[in-house]
């Protein structure tokens, strides 16, 4: 994929582009089977990401936890608990278009109703279930690597993280 057609991902880095759209509001779903989490291989960058996107202007947060993850799996929200705010300044993407969009990413545990529907979406080219041993490793996109990290925090409370 030539690389002005790809998504690109900042955290934590100086070379990050300067946004120029306002702040981009998301959600972000942690969905378990079996101990594994699900993630999908994006289509706009062939990396692997977690299951969420952003917030329309008449969404509560829920409403859109529920249209995402039933738009990029075909799963149904049956339960969620907030388990973090990522609101690092530096995280950060650069879309196809040109628009660079600060992100700021309510994270959820998130139950579903079972898995018999799971597919995958346009907006990815692979969908699958990794162990928790298997997450450090991945090619996982730089703005998703917070949401692990609080995935690893387990047993944590819900978190607010800023840098």
């Amino acid at each position: 994929m030539p690389e002005a057609s790809r998504a690109e991902f900042f955290f934590r880095d100086p070379r990050a582009p300067r946004p120029n759209r306002p702040i981009g509001v998301g959600v972000l779903a942690l969905i378990e089977r079996d101990g594994a989490l699900l993630l999908e291989r994006r289509s706009d960058c062939g990396r692997w990401g977690l299951i969420g996107g952003g917030v329309e202007a008449e969404e509560s947060l829920e409403d859109a936890l529920r249209r995402e993850v039933r738009e990029e799996t075909g799963l149904v929200v049956t339960s969620h608990e907030l388990c973090g705010v990522l609101l690092d300044p530096s995280r950060i993407v650069r879309y196809p278009d040109g628009n660079v969009v600060r992100l700021i990413s309510f994270v959820y545990r998130t139950g579903v109703g079972g898995f018999e529907t799971l597919r995958r979406s346009e907006e990815s080219v692979d969908l699958h279930f990794f162990r928790p041993e298997e997450l450090p490793d991945l090619d996982v996109i730089e703005t998703a690597r917070p949401a692990l990290d609080l995935y690893f925090a387990a047993n944590a409370q819900p978190a607010i993280l800023r840098d």
